[in-house]
């Protein structure tokens, strides 16, 4: 009852302060604090207001969140382990078998070999070969500075 009763008093003064804004001839925002101040009202009408404050006091509530929340924590907790174990597995056959990445072709871009052009273009022009370039990339940033410099940045 004490909660019905202060939600009705905010929404009577929120619809007197969108009355003196109205008054102002601020149309806009006294319509924008006219909804706002119905808000509560409008709760209060459907009982949500005492749906709300009948949870919030309740016990038997409280321990219906406690074991939603940890059964939540439950089940968050069991995939986290799962995850971890199920990663541990893939990378141990694969170090105690000493199986390495399967072989790439030589035509695969991957593999620092060259890419066919599409119909119609023409194979672009570089300075350096591809292997050389491909173990430059990690060190050398000049083909990034190339683009920026190209681009007047």
């Amino acid at each position: 009852m004490l909660a019905e009763t202060i939600c009705s008093a905010v929404s009577a003064a929120g619809l007197g302060i969108a009355a003196i804004t109205a008054y102002r001839k601020r149309f806009l925002a006294a319509a924008r604090i006219t909804a706002y101040s119905l808000v509560p009202l409008g709760l209060v009408l459907t009982g949500a207001v005492e749906w709300a404050v009948d949870t919030a006091f309740s016990p038997t509530a409280w321990v219906g969140f406690g074991l939603l929340g940890g059964a939540w924590l439950l089940f968050m907790t069991t995939r986290a382990v799962e995850r971890r174990s199920l990663g541990a597995r893939k990378e141990s056959p694969a170090v105690e078998s000493g199986a390495s990445k399967p072989s790439l072709g030589a035509g695969s871009p991957a593999a620092g070999g060259q890419r066919k052009p599409a119909k119609g273009t023409k194979p672009a022009k570089s300075a350096k070969p591809a292997k050389s370039r491909a173990a430059d990339d990690g060190d050398d940033f000049s083909d990034i500075e190339a683009i920026l410099k190209k681009h007047g940045i």
